[in-house]
C-alpha cells in the first residue's frame, strides 16, 4: 500500500513557485465560496513521524484566510476528556457549515498506537475502526467533506529526517523521546496503519497517501487535492437534487382507521392518592439519593431523557428527580428549536456538548429524539435524514453505555382530553401563560401523526442498554412516582451487574 509513497517524488524550486502562485489564489477563491455552502470540511493529517504533518498544517493556515479555519492538534486526552466517551472531544471541535477544520492527529491516533504498543488485540482494534468508519459515514451523510491525508516516508528516509531535524538547533525541540521510539517500531506502525487505512477508506472518504520525501512536492500535492476536493463538493451541492421533505407512511399501522400503537395500549386511568403519594415520594427520593451516591463511587454517570406530549408533566417530574440530588451533581438542559450555531452543525452536536463528567447527571428536557418526532412530523428534515437518525441515535446511546453512562428515557403520555384540560388551565392561570403557545394548540391537530412517530421511535430505539419507559401521566402523582421508581430500579440493576 505505501510503496507508491516511497518513490521520492520531487518538484523543482522554479516549478514550485509557479504552481503556488496559482494554487494559493484558487484555494482562497474556493474557500470564499465555501462560506455560504451547506457543508463543512474536515482535513485529517496522519502518517509517520517526520513526514511533514505539522509543517503542512502551518502552511495551509498561511495560505488560507484564518477567519474560516479552525486548527486542532489532539494529544493525549485530558482528565475531563477521559471522563467522557472517546469521541466527545472530537464532536466538540467539529466545524460549522462553511468552515474548514485542520485536525493534526484525530480519532485514528489512539487506536493505531494502542495496537502498535500491544495494548489492544486485533479484534478490539477492528471494533474501534468500525466505530470510526460509522462516525465518518454519519458526518458524510450529513454533507461533511472529509479529506484524509496519510503522509509517508520509507524507513531509511524517516531515520534520515529525524536525524536532520535533531541536528538543526532550530528544529531540535520537535524531536521527542516518543519520536525516536517510534522509529524502532516502524514495522509494527506500518502494519497497524495499513490495516487502519484499508478498513476505513471509502468512496466518499478515501485516504490520500502522500510521499513526504520532498517538501515542495508534498505542499503542492496536498494544496491541489484540497482545492479539487472542495471544488468538486461545491459543484455536487449545486447540482444535487435534494429530496423534498415528506411524511411517508411508517408502516401498516398508518393504513388502519384506528391503529394500535404502544401509546394506545397504556392505561391512563392509573392514579396514586395524595396520602400514598406523600409517603412514596419521600421514600423514593431518599432511595434515589443513596443509590446515586453509590453509583458515583462506582464511576457511573447518568443521562436522563424526558420526552412526551405538551403539558404531559415533564417539568414537574424533573423537579421531583432533582430534589433528590445534590445541586452540584446535575444539570438540566431544556431543548428548544436549534440556534443558528446549532443548525450549522450535525443535529447531535449540541447534545454531545452537554454529556456529564464521571459521577454527574445530565437531564434533557426534550432531546435528540426531536429528529424523529417534530422534525419528521413537521417536515423540517428530509425523509432519508430522519430515517437514518434511528441508527445514529442508537449508536450514540451505545457509546454512552460503553462509557458507564446510564441512559434512562421516559415518554410521558396523557390523553388528548387531559391535554386540553391542562391547556385551558394554563391559559386561565397568569403565571402559567408562558407554558402555552400557539404552536402547542397547532400540534394537537397532528396528534395521530405524532402517535405513529412515537410508536416507530420506541420500536427502533428501545434497546437492552437503553430501553424506553412509557409513563401513564394523566395522574401527575402516578407519573412522578413511576419515574422515580424506574430510576431507582435501573441504578440498582447497574450496581448489581
Amino acid at each position: 500500500m505505501f510503496e507508491v509513497a516511497e518513490l521520492q517524488r520531487t518538484i523543482s524550486g522554479d516549478n514550485y513557485q509557479k504552481e503556488v502562485a496559482v494554487l494559493r489564489a484558487e484555494l482562497l477563491q474556493v474557500q470564499d465560496e465555501l462560506r455560504d455552502a451547506a457543508f463543512s470540511v474536515i482535513i485529517l493529517f496522519h502518517g509517520v513521524d517526520g513526514a511533514g504533518k505539522s509543517e503542512t498544517v502551518n502552511l495551509l493556515n498561511a495560505w488560507l484566510d484564518p477567519r474560516g479555519i479552525v486548527t486542532r492538534a489532539f494529544g493525549d486526552p485530558s482528565d475531563e476528556e477521559r471522563e467522557r466517551p472517546e469521541f466527545w472531544r472530537f464532536w466538540r471541535e467539529l466545524p460549522p457549515k462553511g468552515r474548514i477544520a485542520l485536525f493534526l492527529r484525530s480519532w485514528y491516533s489512539r487506536p493505531i498506537l494502542d495496537r502498535v504498543y500491544g495494548i489492544t488485540k486485533l479484534a478490539t482494534f477492528e471494533q474501534r475502526l468500525d466505530q470510526i468508519a460509522a462516525f465518518e459515514q454519519m458526518l458524510i451523510e450529513d454533507g461533511t467533506l472529509i479529506i484524509k491525508f496519510w503522509m509517508h516516508l520509507g524507513k531509511k528516509d524517516q531515520k534520515a529526517r529525524i536525524k536532520s531535524l535533531e541536528k538543526d538547533p532550530r528544529t531540535r525541540w520537535r524531536i521527542t523521546h516518543k519520536d525516536k521510539k517510534h522509529v524502532g517500531l516502524y514495522g509494527r506502525f506500518i502494519e497497524a496503519s495499513e490495516h487502519a487505512l484499508r478498513k476505513t477508506t471509502s468512496p466518499a472518504g478515501p485516504w490520500n497517501i502522500i510521499d513526504g520525501y520532498d517538501q515542495n512536492y508534498r505542499e503542492v500535492t496536498i494544496g491541489r487535492m484540497v482545492h479539487d476536493a472542495i471544488r468538486q463538493h461545491l459543484e455536487q451541492f449545486k447540482t444535487e437534487k435534494h429530496e423534498t421533505p415528506a411524511i411517508p407512511a411508517p408502516g401498516i399501522t398508518d393504513l388502519l382507521p384506528n391503529p394500535r400503537t404502544v401509546l394506545s395500549q397504556l392505561d391512563t386511568t392509573l392514579a396514586v392518592d395524595k396520602g400514598e403519594y406523600s409517603i412514596r415520594l419521600e421514600e423514593l427520593q431518599g432511595r434515589l439519593n443513596v443509590l446515586f451516591r453509590r453509583a458515583q463511587q462506582r464511576n457511573y454517570s447518568l443521562v436522563v431523557v424526558f420526552e412526551g406530549w405538551d403539558a404531559a408533566g415533564k417539568g414537574g417530574a424533573i423537579r421531583r428527580v432533582t430534589a433528590a440530588l445534590d445541586a452540584r451533581d446535575y444539570q438540566v438542559i431544556p431543548i428548544a428549536a436549534p440556534s443558528d450555531e446549532e443548525r450549522a452543525h450535525h443535529y447531535l452536536w449540541r447534545f454531545w456538548r452537554h454529556l456529564p463528567r464521571t459521577g454527574r447527571v445530565t437531564i434533557f428536557d426534550r432531546s435528540w429524539y426531536g429528529r424523529v418526532l417534530v422534525e419528521r412530523v413537521e417536515g423540517f428534515t428530509r425523509t432519508t435524514d430522519w430515517m437514518r437518525a434511528y441508527s445514529e441515535i442508537t449508536d450514540f446511546e451505545e457509546q454512552l453505555h460503553e462509557r458507564a453512562i446510564l441512559v434512562i428515557k421516559f415518554w410521558l403520555h396523557i390523553s388528548p382530553e387531559e391535554q386540553l384540560r391542562r391547556f385551558n388551565k394554563r391559559q386561565a392561570t397568569p403565571y402559567k401563560h408562558y407554558k402555552i403557545t400557539p404552536e402547542d394548540w397547532r400540534n394537537r391537530d397532528k396528534w395521530a401523526l405524532y402517535d405513529l412517530a412515537v410508536n416507530d421511535m420506541v420500536e427502533r430505539t428501545s434497546t437492552h442498554f437503553s430501553p424506553w419507559t412509557l409513563v401513564e401521566a394523566n395522574d401527575k402523582r402516578h407519573a412522578r412516582t413511576k419515574v422515580l421508581q424506574t430510576l431507582c430500579d435501573r441504578l440498582e440493576i447497574a450496581l448489581n451487574t
